[in-house]
């Protein structure tokens, strides 16, 4: 199997590279983010690779990073992801806006990828939540919080306050980043009305 190839640009084609290690060109799937990082034509780089045999064909998928290429694994966990769509939303998020999107339940960020419905966002967010909060740039405490509003865990007062802030037009992941740095101030036992106040002048700053 291949895991890493490294040569010169021969050309690029709509979603893939061909890429000449000592004559010979391998064609590398990519994501259109990866395309975009990689060197002009002619130029040297190298590329983790991951490499899918099927019975009638081996494709090569190429990624600058090592992380990249965990998160096309990843996604591929998840029933309904194949590389096709692991690649889309590849192209669509970087990795790590991916993570967070996923620790803080975000489905509506996932599904701004062409062909990603509500119900793969869905299952993507449920089936790798567990993975994600470990690699999401997010406060832990914003984490917690979104899964216990995802739960209807999170208590009466937060719950009403992030209802409140959504029926203002903000989203869900944002509103509760605002009521988890309210909660921080206030403590736990605030009320509705002062857990907005403070979110409010939170999402002010």
């Amino acid at each position: 199997m291949i895991g890493k190839l490294t040569g010169l640009i021969d050309s690029y084609g709509e979603d893939f590279v061909i890429l000449d290690v000592n004559g010979v060109g391998y064609l590398v799937h990519c994501s259109a983010r990866t395309l975009q990082e990689l060197p002009a034509v002619g130029e040297a780089v190298a590329l983790s690779i991951e490499t899918h045999v099927r019975e009638d064909q081996i494709r090569l998928f190429g990624f600058v990073s090592g992380g990249e290429r965990e998160w096309f694994r990843l996604l591929q966990t998840v029933q309904g992801v194949g590389t096709k769509v692991a690649l889309a939303i590849l192209s669509t998020l970087k990795p790590a806006d991916l993570a967070t999107a996923i620790a803080m339940r975000d489905k509506a960020t996932i599904t701004r990828t062409p062909g990603v419905g509500p119900k793969v966002a869905e299952r993507i967010v449920t089936e790798l939540k567990d993975k994600a909060p470990a690699l999401a740039v997010v406060d832990p405490a914003v984490v917690r919080l979104s899964g216990a509003l995802d739960d209807r865990r999170a208590p009466g007062p937060v719950l009403d306050a992030v209802s409140a802030l959504i029926n203002l037009g903000y989203g869900q992941p944002q509103a509760a980043a605002a009521i988890a740095a309210a909660v921080r101030e206030a403590g736990e036992g605030a009320d509705t009305a002062r857990l907005i106040r403070l979110a409010l002048k939170e999402l002010a700053k």
